[in-house]
């Protein structure tokens, strides 16, 4: 499941949102107030399209309470990440994990020697 950054900026708020209040009913205006407080300033409509799309991959889900639609994520930031990391390997690393953590520790003392 590829996602993008602003799916990625969106998930984020969401995780942050949880992480004060884990029962917290999120609802689009909610996200487009958190990306803002990060200085991300996006309409209304962008984020409500994002989110289905996340919707679409089943990474959020939608429900209504009242009249109001609120949304929650599938995944905590930790399963994000490790299937993010998965898919990752399996596209550069044809699945095989060793292959990508030399890479990893390669890059990584590179970019600590610059």
């Amino acid at each position: 499941m590829v996602c993008g950054s602003l799916e990625i900026e969106i998930l984020n708020s969401f995780w942050n949102i949880t992480s004060v209040d884990e029962d917290a009913e999120i609802s689009i205006q909610d996200v487009v107030n958190e990306l803002a407080k990060n200085g991300l300033n996006r309409a209304y409509t962008t984020i409500k399209t994002v989110m289905d799309r996340l919707v679409a991959k089943s990474i959020l889900v939608r429900y209504k309470s009242g009249k109001k639609f609120f949304y929650k994520t599938t995944m905590d930031k930790r399963e994000m990440a490790l299937s993010m990391m998965k898919e990752f390997t399996d596209y550069f690393f044809d699945g095989n994990t060793a292959d990508m953590v030399r890479f990893v520790e390669k890059e990584t003392i590179e970019l600590l020697v610059k």
